[in-house]
């Protein structure tokens, strides 16, 4: 790869910002209102809050280029699993009433080396509290 090129790729953090801000047109193409994006509570951010009536989703959002090592969700492992659901509990002790069920899941973003081509994989409940 050229210096060119390398100066033309996004830094991590702009990788990061625009796998979510696909996520979030994902999930709003289906119906999901986005009621937060990089949310703390609890001392915990949250990549992405969305609601679709009485649900609440907690959306975990991991990005990356193809050809890394291993799968985006493989990342979000048991301990940063208790942390979104401390936060998640933070977040609707915050809350008025109204929100009867919630929600983990986690979006992966897979984008191709030169980032024009993008795949994205919606885990639906991909853990719950308990786990």
């Amino acid at each position: 790869m050229s210096a060119a090129d390398r100066t033309r790729r996004r830094s991590r953090n702009e990788l990061g910002a625009e796998g979510e801000r696909r996520a979030a047109d994902h999930l709003a193409a289906r119906g999901y209102r986005i009621v937060g994006r990089n949310v703390r509570a609890g001392g915990v951010e949250m990549d992405l809050i969305a609601r679709r009536g009485h649900l609440v989703v907690f959306v975990e959002v991991k990005t990356r280029r193809s050809g890394g090592p291993g799968a985006g969700e493989d990342a979000v492992d048991a301990r940063k699993r208790l942390r979104l659901v401390r936060g998640a509990a933070a977040w609707l002790h915050e809350q008025p009433r109204g929100i009867q069920r919630a929600r983990f899941d986690v979006i992966v973003c897979e984008c191709s080396r030169e980032e024009r081509d993008w795949r994205l994989r919606h885990l639906e409940g991909a853990f719950d509290a308990n786990a």
